[in-house]
């Protein structure tokens, strides 16, 4: 008996035709294949990393690198199976010069071995998992969003300059949830009061906040990202909490959030590489062009799929579609030409970003709610994985 494999949700954007040059000859183009969880409840994840990369391409003019874009994009609905059915297809079929988005960590880290086998660039915009940052790390694939630890050390060292003692930590069970609370602890140096982990997309916290309301810790801190972290929030304002505990958070508040959590999150901190309060040229810029073009707040996710896109560009106009190993040096040496939205940035030997880790307040301003800058805990930090790493 057969079993039959969920059907895969194929969009394809072409953002530009192939345009003729000398005698019938086709003009060399760009297929970028694009996957992230654009689906259940963390679709809006998905869809702010599509929305970022397109808004780069279509101010490109539909081009890479000056040559023509086509941009096949595929819901991985946060399934490893479904995302390594889509990354064997990309390669194997739609031939792709580049896969970007590359979903959660934990369909990545499934994904790997095919891209790594394959020599394809890949950049992940949504994730840095530890084992990729270290002995595992790849030539051909780049992340321009994080190592996953890198958020959670700044509010790690955060609680610890606030002079915190206890602290109660929670994430859901998976690959990035345990990066982050390693990340936390790595400059942490007070009592760690619990370490929870829940189910991913559980939607219910009611039993474990009760649980971290009789540990009474001085604070907790969260990684909670799209509806989980809607859910969580919510629950702990519903339950008193917010009012009572502080809220130190990676990923869980943040521009996918707060339109559904609005008052719920004011008063929590927030580690990130980038929110739209950032006060710098570029990010102004962006932020202003996204919301013209979608009428909604980017989150940091849109941020690393608009630098990605914008490292393409520089690489390709480098190095031709079809040469994989051309282009992956040129995503390398692009990552420090690209003026990036978070203002510095650079690819390390591993491939992962050296960049800022700012500490973000959320605040009521009027009749909005917005974040708030209040420190820059590490500044152009370097992961703690990458000298594991064989690659120069």
């Amino acid at each position: 008996m057969t079993t039959r494999t969920p059907s895969l949700r194929r969009t394809s954007l072409v953002l530009a035709a192939l345009a003729c040059a000398g005698a019938g000859q086709l003009a060399a183009a760009a297929t970028i294949g694009f996957m992230a969880p654009l689906s259940g409840p963390i679709a809006i994840v998905g869809q702010d990393q599509v929305d970022g990369f397109m808004l780069a391409v279509e101010q490109l003019g539909g081009k890479l690198g000056g040559q023509p874009a086509t941009v096949l994009k595929e819901d991985d609905q946060l399934k490893p199976e479904i995302g390594g059915q889509i990354v064997r297809k990309f390669i194997d079929k739609d031939k792709v010069d580049a896969i970007v988005g590359l979903s959660f960590s934990n369909v990545m880290m499934a994904s790997l071995p095919r891209i790594a086998e394959s020599g394809v660039v890949a950049i992940a915009t949504n994730s840095g998992p530890s084992p990729l940052a270290g002995a595992g790390c790849k030539p051909n694939v780049f992340s321009t969003a994080w190592q996953n630890d890198g958020a959670a050390e700044a509010m790690g060292k955060f609680a610890q300059d606030k002079g915190v003692k206890k602290v109660y930590l929670m994430a859901p069970n998976y690959q990035a949830g345990k990066d982050m609370l390693t990340g936390f602890k790595r400059y942490f140096k007070g009592q760690i009061v619990e370490e929870v982990y829940t189910q991913v997309n559980q939607p219910d916290y009611s039993a474990e906040l009760a649980q971290l309301q009789a540990a009474k810790p001085d604070a907790v801190f969260a990684f909670y990202p799209g509806g989980m972290g809607v859910n969580f929030i919510k629950q702990m304002a519903q339950a008193g909490l917010m009012a009572k505990l502080p809220l130190y958070s990676v990923f869980t508040v943040d521009g996918t959030t707060l339109p559904a959590l609005r008052d719920a999150a004011v008063g929590s901190v927030s580690g990130a590489m980038w929110d739209a309060a950032l006060d710098t040229p570029e990010s102004k810029k962006f932020v202003a062009d996204f919301e013209a073009r979608y009428k909604r707040t980017p989150s940091e996710y849109a941020a690393t799929a608009y630098d990605a896109a914008n490292i393409l560009n520089i690489a390709l106009g480098k190095a031709k579609p079809g040469d994989s190993k051309a282009l992956a040096a040129a995503v390398k040496a692009a990552g420090s030409e690209v003026k990036s939205v978070r203002g510095p940035f650079a690819f390390n030997n591993n491939n992962l970003p050296v960049q800022n880790y700012y500490a973000f307040e959320t605040v009521k301003n009027g009749g909005s709610i917005t974040g708030k800058l209040l420190a820059t805990p590490l500044p152009k930090q370097v992961d703690a994985y990458h000298a594991q790493c064989a690659l120069k």
